[in-house]
């Protein structure tokens, strides 16, 4: 076997130093006194607000100055929860930084489990706040203190419908530790301990599938082969593992109430049901105008009658395959980011220039990316698995986007600053979009120009239509499941029918390819998350299409709608840019535009 320390010091030196983030703006250590402080002082505190306030918030309402009384309740409740909030996610961090380390596992368990004892004494605030009679709560939000929780308020009361019996609502809460959380844990530490054996060098995911990258063909198919087996050897656990998650929530689906599958994230987004059927009905029926007809081109260009599954995100013949070093990654993104608006570039230098990013692939680190919102009294943070790829680049400036976002919106305050996912991902494509504008800008040559446009249909594809593809799979999952379990020939052959229809003829879906299923993040930890990034692309095209023709004023009217957090909807947002989500046309306009990018490559297919 290959040495990957090797391999990885080579790629250290083609990238420059990457970062790696400091966490002491949380914690200086696993081990400091200041996080036994905080555990001991959080215990001290939901203590202490149970007895105050637990059975008497409707006769706090109720009172002549309830309204203020409530106002100040919530403020302190929000503290507390910012201070328990400080803790997860630092925890979450020190785990996603090496998930094979026995201490960190350790720390990370231990901690959720005191956490959520802690916070179980909470669970009444949220739970009584929606028994407060509708004319009374009415009454009391007049007052200024409690006005300005308005927002929150109104979401927390459209989950009234949903809500259980106190002492159900602690069971879930308490048991989320041994239930959700310990099978999403185990996903994560199968997953991250997982090599690959690739001509007989080892190497863990995200080299791997960094491989499908290749210009060489021949290192794509063994990538595809290794990555096939490995999945193919370890699927009784994936299929476990899912079949358990989606019983878990078929479950609690019952208990609330939620008539769909999806009912649960459509509500935590905040987004009308028919919006989102109206999303995936018009991807899926653009399909053969989006993906297949781009891959049946890229086909040609490969001079291929067919492409393999393994060579669906290929470069082009003349795509520059050149590793991009770090400082110049940073450079590219602060640069597009500074043509938009200065106060963007600057938000995002501090990422870099405090610490806040961890970019180096290593053994036992959580793959893909992230960007963690943490607590708005602290920052966010970045993990990104930096390879050096055009679309790590884009990745870059992706989670970027989610940090600028995540910095404004933290004045909202910890209970509004965190915005539905639909509009969470409305900020780190359009910091994507920034950055293919500015680097297509700068293009040399016609050939230099198509490849751009080529890289760029290709995200928009794997953002919009896989994603769309990704749901429909998890619909016909959770569906299917309530029959009963799923064997692992089942799962793979629901990938295989939804990979085809989005995909198209233009694809040959080689065997292997049916497990590819298995290493889905999202499945696991945020089951129909994915839409979310189909639904910020195309509102991102209507957009940036708004950006291109406006006069002065549009930043001032994007950084408003960031700044906004999870304090507006979507359809308050989008107002200011003329945009409206449920109207029926509204994502043909978004699509259109891939459409457009695509007949232009058709134009100039032969250049």
């Amino acid at each position: 076997m290959a040495d990957q320390s090797a391999a990885s010091a080579e790629t250290a030196d083609e990238l420059g130093d990457l970062p790696v983030w400091d966490l002491s703006d949380l914690y200086p250590a696993m081990e400091s006194q200041e996080v036994s402080r905080d555990l001991d002082h959080s215990a001290g505190e939901t203590e202490d607000f149970e007895t105050r306030f637990k059975g008497r918030l409707a006769e706090i309402a109720g009172a002549t100055d309830g309204g203020a009384q409530l106002g100040a309740a919530i403020a302190e409740f929000e503290a507390i929860e910012e201070r328990i909030g400080r803790l997860a996610s630092y925890a979450g961090l020190v785990y996603a930084g090496d998930t094979s380390d026995s201490a960190r596992a350790k720390f990370y368990g231990d901690l959720q489990d005191r956490l959520t004892t802690i916070s179980t004494r909470l669970l009444f605030f949220a739970l009584e706040m929606n028994r407060i009679e509708d004319d009374v709560m009415a009454a009391a939000l007049k007052d200024p203190a409690l006005a300005r929780y308005g927002p929150w308020i109104d979401d927390l009361r459209q989950e009234r419908p949903y809500q259980l019996a106190d002492d159900i609502e602690k069971l879930f809460h308490e048991k989320s530790v041994t239930g959700r959380g310990a099978w999403n844990r185990l996903f994560d530490e199968t997953m991250t301990a997982l090599r690959f054996d690739v001509d007989g060098e080892e190497l863990a995911l995200e080299p791997t599938l960094n491989r499908l990258l290749d210009a060489d063909g021949e290192k794509r198919k063994a990538a595809a082969a290794a990555l096939a087996e490995t999945f193919a050897a370890n699927l009784r656990t994936f299929t476990l593992i899912t079949n358990v998650l989606a019983k878990d929530k078929a479950i609690a689906d019952e208990w609330r109430g939620f008539a769909d599958v999806a009912g649960a994230r459509h509500l935590a987004n905040r987004v009308e049901p028919e919006v989102v059927d109206a999303l995936v009905s018009a991807v899926r029926a653009a399909y053969p105008r989006l993906s297949h007809r781009y891959y049946a081109i890229k086909a040609r260009w490969l001079g291929m009658d067919k492409l393999n599954h393994w060579d669906r995100n290929a470069p082009l013949p003349d795509a520059d395959t050149r590793k991009v070093p770090w400082d110049e990654a940073r450079q590219t993104v602060l640069t597009a980011y500074h043509g938009f608006a200065p106060e963007m570039a600057e938000i995002a230098g501090r990422f870099f220039d405090e610490s806040w990013i961890d970019a180096p692939t290593r053994p036992g680190k959580a793959p893909g990316a992230f960007a963690h919102p943490t607590v708005p009294s602290v920052h966010p943070y970045v993990l990104l698995n930096y390879l050096g790829k055009p679309r790590d680049v884009m990745t870059l400036a992706h989670e970027l986007g989610h940090g600028v976002h995540q910095v404004l919106a933290g004045d909202q305050g910890l209970l509004m600053a965190q915005t539905p996912l639909t509009l969470a991902e409305t900020a780190s494509v359009f910091g994507e979009m920034l950055t293919f504008k500015s680097i297509l800008a700068s293009a040399k040559s016609a050939k230099e120009r198509k490849t751009l446009l080529a890289g760029k249909v290709e995200d928009m594809l794997n953002t919009v239509a896989r994603q769309i593809a990704f749901y429909t799979f998890e619909r016909k999952v959770h569906l299917e499941r309530k029959n009963g379990e799923l064997t692992s020939e089942q799962l793979g052959e629901i990938w295989l029918e939804v990979q085809a229809e989005s995909l198209g003829p233009a694809i040959r879906l080689g065997e292997g390819y049916e497990t590819f299923w298995a290493y889905i993040p999202h499945f696991i930890h945020s089951p129909f998350y994915v839409y979310a990034y189909a639904f910020g692309d195309c509102l991102v095209n209507s957009l940036y299409a708004v950006y291109e023709k406006a006069e002065a004023g549009f930043q001032d009217k994007y950084f408003d709608m960031l700044k906004a957090g999870g304090s507006k909807r979507h359809k308050e947002l989008l107002a200011p840019f003329g945009l409206d989500a449920s109207d029926p046309q509204f994502w043909q306009m978004g699509l259109s535009v891939i459409e457009g990018l695509i007949d232009e490559l058709e134009a100039v297919q032969d250049a």
